[in-house]
């Protein structure tokens, strides 16, 4: 395992991080050992939020015995003072422990919510209430806009940055990386498989491991996916392994979409999946996870097509804010069933 200084907070971070958000899809006590498997071979940052249902109260159950072991960190997706003050003192509750060590403004995609979120009576007020009481070390922010989270974090009131970064979607290497760096934030990226869908895994999870980052978190939901992303990160990424990585990444992330779901489909497309999955699954093919998801959408995706509102001017396209041409993405998928 590599380990690192985290930013200004000086903790020795591992590299592999363990993204709690699926453990409630599986038993308690498998979830317990992927957990305590992960805390006895060297994975030391927790990463959870109050909306994936009761993962927290699962970290509290599992491991708040070892709650001198790991960095926890947690989010709030609330934008006024009031919701995020109540979702903070119920994620302690939930996680049996009297602070956490990173609490992040969760899932800021407009400029709207950044700015309703930063007001007076804002979330962030509540965050740096409970920093003040010693229930909060640090506070960060999460978003899919890697071009507005760069603007964002660059005011100073934040201590880490989380982002996407996958083979798919290389976006944050752009500026979003560089400026955290020049401010010494914490890094951490993540869906390093992009939800499930890229493959092969070690490949995955090296790629944004040879990169400018100091954790990778990974949805991880079993003593075995455990090991397999453990074994991923075993030997050090070289110039012309990272050269070769990179090379895909610009390929791959042809599609442009950096899933901030400005988008939305009247048949419930989910366009982002399908934009991002596009060219990887044209050149690798994708894990089941990723052809379960789009056996799920077929009926939505091959409707696409005949949808009288949408054949003059796409109602996609025109929200998009990198006018991306959806339409003919999502039409394409179609040709695969």
């Amino acid at each position: 395992m590599r380990y690192s200084r985290f930013g200004k907070s000086g903790y020795n971070v591992s590299s592999l991080g363990f993204g709690a958000m699926n453990l409630p899809n599986v038993p308690l006590e498998q979830a317990r050992e992927a957990l305590n498997y992960a805390l006895d071979h060297g994975i030391n940052y927790i990463d959870t939020a109050a909306a994936y249902r009761n993962s927290e109260e699962i970290i509290g159950e599992c491991i708040s015995h070892r709650r001198d072991e790991y960095f926890l960190a947690t989010k709030t997706g609330a934008r006024d003072y009031e919701t995020a003050k109540a979702e903070i003192e119920r994620s302690l509750v939930r996680m049996k422990t009297d602070h956490v060590d990173l609490l992040q403004i969760h899932y800021v995609n407009y400029v709207t919510e950044f700015k309703k979120a930063m007001d007076i009576e804002g979330a962030y007020k509540a965050a740096l209430e409970a920093q003040r009481e010693g229930k909060v070390r640090f506070i960060g922010i999460s978003g899919h806009r890697p071009d507005l989270l760069t603007k964002w974090i660059a005011k100073g009131q934040f201590d880490q940055i989380l982002f996407h970064l996958n083979l798919a979607q290389p976006f944050a290497l752009e500026e979003l990386i560089p400026k955290a760096t020049e401010m010494d934030l914490m890094k951490v990226a993540m869906k390093p498989l992009s939800g499930g869908f890229i493959q092969p895994v070690d490949r995955a999870i090296r790629f944004p491991y040879s990169q400018d980052v100091h954790v990778t978190i990974s949805g991880m939901v079993s003593v075995k996916e455990v090991q397999e992303n453990l074994a991923a990160q075993q030997q050090e990424v070289g110039p012309e392994e990272r050269q070769e990585l990179e090379q895909l990444a610009v390929e791959l992330g042809q599609h442009d979409c950096r899933r901030c779901n400005y988008c939305s489909c009247p048949l419930e497309v989910a366009i982002p999946d399908v934009m991002i999955a596009s060219r990887f699954r044209e050149k690798f093919g994708l894990l089941p996870k990723g052809e379960g998801f789009f056996q799920r959408q077929k009926d939505r995706i091959v409707g696409c097509a005949d949808h009288d509102p949408c054949k003059e001017k796409p109602i996609c396209e025109e929200k998009c804010p990198y006018h991306l041409p959806m339409q003919s993405v999502i039409q394409k998928a179609a040709s695969f069933y």
